[in-house]
């Protein structure tokens, strides 16, 4: 009876505990419910004042997370080989950049390799390209000449920086070739022949602006030659002239029937020979500098020697601004101007452009060249020989030492024999120069 009871109370304690779980599981629910809707109420009151829509907010905080990671590394990645790559080029183009850069010439230092003189000086030497024509002058007035005894020239020679101010010395055949002892002949008398042939055509009655015209259109009937009346206007074309009649013409006399027709043709005045010049002219002269790719500065040409002995001359970037890119002038003041001193079987470097365009003009722009030898012959107190491979363009090239040392600019060579070449000595550059230069330097004579 007692272990009825017992297991009577007993079961009815096991009944109990299940409900009191179970009240304080629905107690511990409401309050989590009571505790979510606290903060549903919390995130509707934020979300109101955003104006956000709940769906636009991220559902699933752990994925988004890892793919920042992700990305991190990525950047952190791709940063890094970056930074490898820019450091790379940053390291290969410093070599480059040191290894081709012109170092600044220091004072009194002997340069002592070929090498080291190019390397110093070839930007320093620039390619000069001469247009030039013959032109006549009528009356006053310029005329282009646009027959084939005026066909245009070119001329390639070379120059060198002297000063910051663009100015550059070469030869003054260079400058004038017209001038120089075996074309003067020629050009004179080519100049002589034009002129009495502009003489034999043309007349008083064309206006100035049509010269160039009326010459080019009756060149052919134009003479250079004269007659025995000292006139060019007689025959080569020359229309008019005497009539004929046949011998069915009725006989008449003469005599009158020749004055009838003189005074039947026209009578033309001729402009005088006098009154008309031919001459050559320039019509455009530039330099390119080394390395450069078909880039030519205008210049002008500001001093010719007057000394017919003196092949020298100036010219003149239009600029009046020596380029960035020439690092060294080739400074005068560091010439040697004892040319007594200059002997036989010593170093002579030549740096220029012979050929011009033909052996200058590369793939990757224009390159001067560098020629070698040695001194052949006691200088005669304007020009010194030496024995350095050169031919027509390296006239105006700078002749060194074997130091560096300006020591006469490049004007002559043997024809078809290579080995005999001739420079002006440095210090006649002074007969020219000073005047551009504004320098209170005296010439050496």
């Amino acid at each position: 009876m007692d272990n009825e009871k017992k297991e009577s109370n007993q079961n009815e304690l096991e009944q109990d505990q299940p409900q009191q779980d179970n009240n304080s599981l629905s107690d511990d629910f409401s309050e989590q419910r009571n505790y979510k809707s606290e903060n549903i109420i919390s995130e509707n009151s934020t979300n109101e004042i955003q104006e956000k829509p709940i769906e636009d907010q991220p559902k699933e905080i752990l994925p988004v997370t890892e793919k920042k990671k992700k990305n991190g590394y990525k950047i952190a990645f791709f940063s890094l080989g970056g930074i490898i790559l820019l450091g790379g080029a940053s390291y290969f183009g410093y070599q480059y950049y040191k290894d081709h850069q012109v170092e600044p010439i220091v004072e009194n230092v002997c340069l002592d390799t070929d090498t080291k003189i190019y390397d110093a000086y070839k930007d320093a030497v620039v390619m000069v390209k001469h247009r030039y024509t013959l032109v006549a002058k009528i009356k006053g007035k310029e005329v282009q000449l646009n027959i084939p005894e005026a066909s245009e020239e070119t001329l390639f020679g070379t120059a060198f920086f002297v000063d910051k101010k663009g100015n550059m010395i070469s030869n003054s055949h260079v400058l004038q070739p017209w001038n120089s002892p075996e074309n003067i002949d020629k050009i004179n008398t080519d100049a002589a022949n034009i002129r009495r042939k502009i003489a034999s055509i043309l007349t008083t009655d064309i206006s100035e602006d049509g010269y160039e015209t009326f010459i080019a259109s009756n060149w052919g009937n134009a003479s250079s030659e004269y007659n025995e009346e000292g006139s060019y206007h007689e025959g080569d074309g020359e229309e008019g002239g005497e009539e004929f009649i046949n011998s069915n013409d009725v006989a008449v006399d003469s005599a009158t029937t020749s004055d009838d027709i003189a005074a039947s043709i026209p009578q033309k005045d001729y402009v005088s020979e006098d009154e008309i010049e031919v001459y050559m002219k320039t019509v455009d002269i530039s330099v390119a500098l080394h390395n450069s790719a078909e880039l030519w500065l205008p210049c002008t040409i500001e001093k010719i020697s007057e000394d017919r002995s003196i092949d020298l001359g100036v010219l003149q970037l239009t600029t009046k601004e020596t380029p960035n890119t020439v690092v060294n002038i080739i400074n005068l003041d560091n010439a040697v101007t004892d040319d007594q001193s200059l002997r036989p079987g010593e170093k002579a470097v030549m740096i220029g452009y012979p050929l011009g365009e033909d052996l200058a003009q590369t793939i990757s722009g224009i390159k001067v060249q560098l020629y070698n030898g040695q001194i052949s012959k006691e200088s005669d107190g304007t020009k010194i020989q030496y024995s350095v491979t050169s031919t027509h363009g390296a006239s105006g090239a700078p002749v060194f030492n074997n130091c560096g040392q300006l020591i006469a600019v490049n004007f002559s060579g043997v024809e078809k024999v290579q080995g005999y070449n001739f420079g002006i000595i440095a210090k006649k550059i002074y007969s020219v120069y000073p005047v551009i230069a504004g320098e209170a330097r005296p010439s050496t004579e």
